[in-house]
């Protein structure tokens, strides 16, 4: 059925993205407010406005370009009438709608994109688009996948379910299938109100990139350990580890963020899980992290970053990141690594992950580390997955690193690196 687009949602999407725009905060946060405050606006119209805000976003290089000399920000009615009419056609916009800005969306579609500059044809900022392209041979079909919507990936609780049955519960209404790589992953190429479903509010499943599973099974936690998750955040990969520890042992989720963390709460009660431990520290010197000192047998640094694996689901990223930021996130990530590897006893691991692609938060960092600890070694992460029944395509080109990008295997970008104490 052909798609109509109304006068309101052109408004809506137009006061919308004046606040998006100003890139004052995450784009879905603002969004998740801006609809708290529209409380009327129907479920299909809410659909369509959101869906053209992250295009716009993901897009917004060429957006700037079409629409010269008028700016997105400063002329957010056009930029929401252009945005619409790239995704569903003119000819779904309707006559009121346009009013008296057709022409201009006209000569906007009509423009040829095929020589304009890397960087925009890209939809990144030039600093970015340079440094991406000289990492990487396959750049432009990176850059491609990075600025497609993602797919919804779930893990699957083994604590209460098996993916199977999982699997066969979604497919009654959803078009479901099992992750390549992940045992316990499923993909969704729909993104239904999932929080409302028994399977979820049972704790059965959990919102996860498959990438992000992975690097769950590169900590291999086993049975009765001591883990630390020092980065926990709202805690995905917590979870992911409990699991995987089968709720033994004891897991501790650390943060310096409070607020962040007390999102693990409520997961965790539907999670089942009873050895987690999560604690806000002021800092990786904190009392409760020197107390264990030496005494842990795994370690997970998933540090902060830029984030620039994951533009697909968050691509306001790319445009309110910049290279000092990346600078102030480059130093933490070292300071992080190197208090986090003062928690690993002899002989266990420490594993630093992002969800960046950038060498200087990745590769670099580890090598730097590694020259300053030399009793710290790097193990190839194809063993340890190898050692789990998981294998990799593209593995050989990255060993021993772990590197999961969307064009090749159709996840976040990821990086990871597994560090044993001599």
């Amino acid at each position: 059925m052909p798609v109509r687009i109304t006068g309101l949602v052109v408004d809506h999407l137009a006061a919308l993205l004046a606040r998006v725009l100003r890139f004052d905060g995450p784009a879905d946060a603002v969004m998740s407010r801006y609809f708290k405050t529209h409380a009327k606006l129907g479920q299909r119209d809410r659909a369509l406005i959101a869906e053209a805000a992250f295009h716009a976003l993901r897009h917004l290089a060429t957006l700037k370009w079409v629409m010269q000399p008028a700016l997105p920000a400063s002329a957010p009615r056009l930029a929401a009438l252009v945005t619409l009419a790239r995704q569903h056609g003119i000819a779904a916009l309707d006559s009121r709608a346009l009013g008296g800005d057709e022409r201009a969306v006209r000569n906007a579609l009509a423009l040829d994109l095929a020589s304009v500059p890397g960087a925009v044809r890209a939809e990144v900022p030039l600093w970015l688009f340079q440094r991406i392209t000289a990492q990487y041979h396959d750049a432009e079909a990176l850059l491609a996948a990075l600025a497609e919507p993602a797919p919804l990936d779930l893990r699957v609780n083994r604590l209460k379910a098996e993916r199977d049955a999982v699997l066969a519960e979604l497919r009654a209404t959803l078009a479901a299938e099992p992750t390549p790589y992940s045992p316990d992953g499923i993909r969704l190429r729909e993104k239904p109100a999932l929080t409302r479903w028994p399977v979820y509010k049972e704790g059965r499943v959990e919102v996860q990139d498959e990438g992000s599973q992975l690097i769950a099974r590169l900590v291999a936690p086993k049975r009765g350990e001591m883990v630390v998750d020092f980065c926990a955040g709202a805690g995905g990969k917590t979870l992911a580890l409990g699991s995987l520890m089968r709720s033994t042992g004891r897991l501790y989720a650390f943060d310096v963020n409070a607020k962040r963390l007390s999102g693990l709460g409520p997961r965790l009660k539907r999670s089942g899980l009873s050895n987690v431990f999560p604690a806000a520290i002021a800092g990786e010197n904190d009392a409760r992290v020197r107390r264990l000192a030496h005494k842990i047998d795994r370690v997970l640094v998933d540090a902060p970053c830029s984030g620039s694996g994951t533009w697909r689901r968050n691509p306001d990223l790319k445009w309110r990141f910049d290279e000092d930021e990346l600078a102030r996130v480059n130093a933490t990530q070292a300071n992080l690594l190197r208090a986090a590897s003062r928690l690993v006893k002899p002989g266990g691991r420490l594993v630093y992950a992002t969800c960046s692609l950038l060498a200087v938060e990745n590769q670099e960092v580890v090598e730097a580390f590694l020259r300053e600890n030399p009793e710290f070694e790097a193990v190839p992460v194809a063993e340890v997955l190898r050692g789990q029944g998981v294998a990799i395509d593209h593995a050989e080109r990255f060993a021993p690193w772990f590197v999961m990008l969307p064009h090749l295997h159709h996840t976040d970008g990821f990086f990871a690196a597994v560090l044993q104490r001599r």
